[in-house]
């Protein structure tokens, strides 16, 4: 390597004194006993990062290769195993992708005081979700640190995705099959909200908060999808007792909180809060929505939308998902945090009767 960078520079030299004399520099001026030093540091500065990048780039090359031919060999030995290998990788770029936006996110909120309802939509949506799935991830990768345990782990992964493994690493078939199989667990629980609903309107004083409660619960039960303007009439009932976010009863916070996809298996006063800070970020992502124009929604981001707020999407078109996200932020937009848990309601009323949602139940 010495002796061709000391070739290297002597032609580099060469050609120097060349191009001086061309342009009309006499050799005198170009001494070579005051810059061979730093020419031959150069040359060495030069020779060994161009180097560096040379290895560095024939590895990465041997490398993709190397995997591009494993890949192949999967593809034709081992299809199923291919997927499976081939979902995990995808769902590791994905996951990699999104830690990089969450620190993006919680950078500029740290930078320019940015609290969290003043999120954007979509930053406000994305680290909701990322925190739900990891709180779902942890256990897994706990499991995983003993010695071996990782095989374990990946043979508890193929055979209960939809248990142990979050969104990332689902392929976009499961993804439809397991959103129906959780939004059907979601609908078993409407009847018990509905009869729970109307009890505690009989118990009401106010006349016509009491008959408007009676009327739309006998509504939505009779199979007719309420509108907006019917739900609207009753929220002075959800900002205090009897249906306030922290005036429910037991019986009422277990039956919501499979709607939100949260255990019940805990004492009432965590699922109390548990569902009070869920409720909030719903009213805040439905607030940010605003701002932002559920016209600039994709339609993944649509459906998505439409699914955690109550409703299968998956078995309506794009036009019947955005009327119905218009009749939901109609209902949300007016709502205070202390009248936060009418949303929880919504979800039951608003999805239980929806066009093409008959074959859920």
């Amino acid at each position: 390597m010495a002796l061709s960078c000391v070739g290297l520079c002597s032609h580099l030299s060469l050609a120097r004194r060349y191009a001086l004399r061309v342009n009309g520099i006499t050799t005198g001026l170009y001494s070579p006993y005051v810059s061979s030093q730093p020419r031959l540091s150069l040359c060495r500065q030069f020779s060994s990062s161009k180097a560096r990048q040379g290895v560095g780039r024939y590895v990465v090359s041997r490398l993709q290769r190397a995997n591009d031919k494993y890949e192949r060999y999967l593809k034709s030995r081992f299809p199923r195993f291919y997927q499976l290998y081939h979902t995990f990788v995808e769902g590791f770029k994905l996951l990699f992708k999104d830690a990089k936006d969450i620190r993006r996110i919680k950078m500029a909120m740290y930078t320019n005081s940015i609290a969290v309802q003043d999120l954007p939509y979509r930053d406000l949506e994305k680290l909701w979700q990322f925190r739900r799935d990891m709180m779902k991830a942890i256990p897994l990768v706990v499991i995983s640190i003993p010695p071996f345990a990782n095989y374990l782990v990946f043979l508890l992964m193929y055979l209960f995705p939809r248990q142990l493994l979050i969104p990332h690493f689902w392929t976009l078939k499961q993804r439809v099959e397991f959103r129906g199989v959780y939004h059907s667990r979601r609908v078993q629980h409407h009847s018990a909200v509905l009869k729970e609903l109307e009890n505690t309107g009989n118990q009401v004083k106010e006349g016509h908060l009491k008959r408007g409660l009676q009327h739309l619960c006998s509504k939505v039960q009779s199979g007719a999808h309420p509108n907006a303007s019917e739900i609207h009439a009753v929220r002075g009932l959800f900002s205090g007792p009897p249906l306030g976010i922290k005036r429910m009863s037991v019986n009422q916070m277990r039956h919501i909180s499979p709607l939100l996809f949260l255990t019940t298996h805990l004492p009432s006063f965590f699922i109390g809060r548990r569902l009070n800070s869920h409720a909030l970020v719903l009213l805040q992502l439905d607030r940010a929505l605003i701002k932002l124009g559920p016209h600039e929604l994709s339609e993944s981001e649509l459906r998505q939308a439409c699914y955690v707020r109550g409703i299968h999407a998956d078995v309506l078109s794009i036009n019947q998902c955005r009327e119905w996200l218009s009749q939901w932020l109609q209902v949300s937009y007016p709502l205070k945090d202390s009248e936060v848990s009418l949303l929880l309601y919504t979800m039951v009323l608003l999805s239980a009767n929806y066009p093409n949602t008959h074959s859920c139940h």
